[in-house]
């Protein structure tokens, strides 16, 4: 029945034989036109991450790149973004990483903030800030809308630069040019950069006009000022700010903890930096290894060998904990 419907459809046997040879033949030629692994069978082009991953030459890796500007699985692998930007810088080719995010700005994935976000920040990871501050004035071209997550992004960026006069006309100009409202991160980046400078007086000059347009400081923004006052020897002002922050109802977190018991410790108060830790457990905070091994070392540079009372079973619980995860 099989052969009498192949003449009635193509006509003679002759004709039957004929196009069954060409089907042969033209699956063969497919068989052979793939390529096969010894091994795993069929084999795939490698997929672009892990090409990627594995180019060295700086040339061939801005090709690859390039021409998977349009692949989701590249564009929205944030570590494929930072890789290939920070092998680019490494090499020097600045005007590479230009051209790929510049690229990438004009794609459909521009109009999202939460991309051009990413693109200041990878400008700013290479060093290249004007870049990075230039994206955040012109994404109006790309048809994106800006807010303070942008704001913040190229702020943090351009306290690298450590110009203090820049990132307070920054600060103080641009939310009023775009109507953006800044908050209280936005604040934490520059009190953090004025701290990383020394200039500690106008971090607090900071606070206080903040505070004037409602802006109001969080545990972040003490525990910051706190450890830059420590460090800079003025103990008297870091302490004052930590009663400052528990008066106004701000709770003290694990690291503003540890931040005063480092200070403890560096001063040789090691008892005082014990009973710190013990205050902890009254805020519902339990001590980290950081913080059994700052008593840890108070304790031994004292040479005492008496430890307090149940140091050691806390101090293994946490060890275990901090194993266990």
């Amino acid at each position: 029945m099989l052969a009498l419907r192949l003449i009635r459809r193509f006509g003679t046997a002759n004709h039957v034989v004929a196009a069954a040879v060409e089907l042969t033949d033209n699956f063969a030629s497919r068989v052979d036109a793939t390529p096969f692994h010894k091994d795993k069978g069929l084999e795939l082009e490698e997929p672009a991450l892990i090409r990627l991953k594995a180019e060295r030459n700086p040339d061939k890796l801005f090709e690859l790149f390039r021409a998977n500007a349009n692949n989701r699985l590249v564009i929205e692998n944030r570590f494929a973004f930072e890789d290939t930007v920070s092998r680019l810088a490494g090499a020097g080719r600045f005007d590479y990483i230009e051209n790929l995010l510049e690229h990438q700005k004009s794609l459909p994935q521009g109009r999202r903030e939460g991309f051009i976000v990413r693109i200041i920040m990878l400008y700013g990871k290479a060093g290249m800030i004007k870049h990075a501050v230039d994206t955040f004035h012109n994404m109006h071209l790309y048809g994106c809308r800006r807010t303070v997550k942008s704001f913040n992004a190229a702020l943090k960026v351009l306290t690298k630069t450590r110009d203090l006069a820049a990132i307070t006309a920054f600060l103080t100009e641009v939310p009023l040019k775009f109507g953006i409202e800044i908050d209280v991160l936005s604040v934490n980046t520059v009190i953090s950069s004025l701290c990383e400078m020394g200039v500690l007086d106008k971090a607090c000059l900071l606070i206080v006009e903040m505070e004037k347009y409602g802006i109001m400081s969080d545990v972040y923004t003490y525990t910051t000022l706190i450890s830059a006052f420590y460090k800079n020897n003025q103990p008297e002002i870091g302490n004052g700010l930590w009663n400052l922050m528990v008066l106004r109802g701000c709770i003290p977190n694990l690291a503003t903890f540890n931040v005063r018991i480092q200070f403890l410790v560096s001063k040789g108060r090691a008892w005082q930096a014990n009973s710190l830790m013990d205050m902890m457990w009254s805020f519902g905070i339990t001590p980290d290894l950081v913080t059994y091994n700052l008593v840890i070392k108070g304790f031994g540079e004292l040479v005492m060998v008496k430890w307090p009372k149940g140091f050691t079973l806390h101090y293994m619980i946490c060890c275990e904990e901090h194993n266990s995860e």
